[in-house]
């Protein structure tokens, strides 16, 4: 993996501004103007929360003349829960998080 704090890199996937985001890229790559209207946020916010993601490759950002579009690196992501000691509280809480968001 890549040079990152891993303590920051997971309070930062956990955080409940970032995984709202993170839980509508679960299922593939979603377009700004998609994340804007589900999310109530501009894309420069999604930007803001997601950048140390996005600088260390966990977020993929793609951007042409249209749009800017999001997704996430899944293998980065399983390799980066899986390897902590924490992960059964990690995922507890994110599955309570996706349980009070829906």
């Amino acid at each position: 993996m890549d040079n990152f704090d891993k303590r920051k890199m997971l309070d930062v996937l956990i955080d409940p501004g970032v995984s709202i985001i993170l839980a509508e890229l679960e299922d593939g790559e979603k377009d700004s103007d998609h994340l804007t209207k589900k999310l109530q946020i501009s894309e420069n916010e999604i930007k803001d929360r997601l950048a140390y993601p996005i600088e260390h490759g966990f977020v993929i950002v793609k951007q042409n003349e249209q749009n800017v579009t999001f997704g996430v690196d899944t293998d980065k992501l399983n390799k980066i829960m899986e390897s902590d000691e924490n992960f059964d509280g990690v995922v507890d809480g994110l599955t309570e998080l996706d349980q009070f968001l829906n």
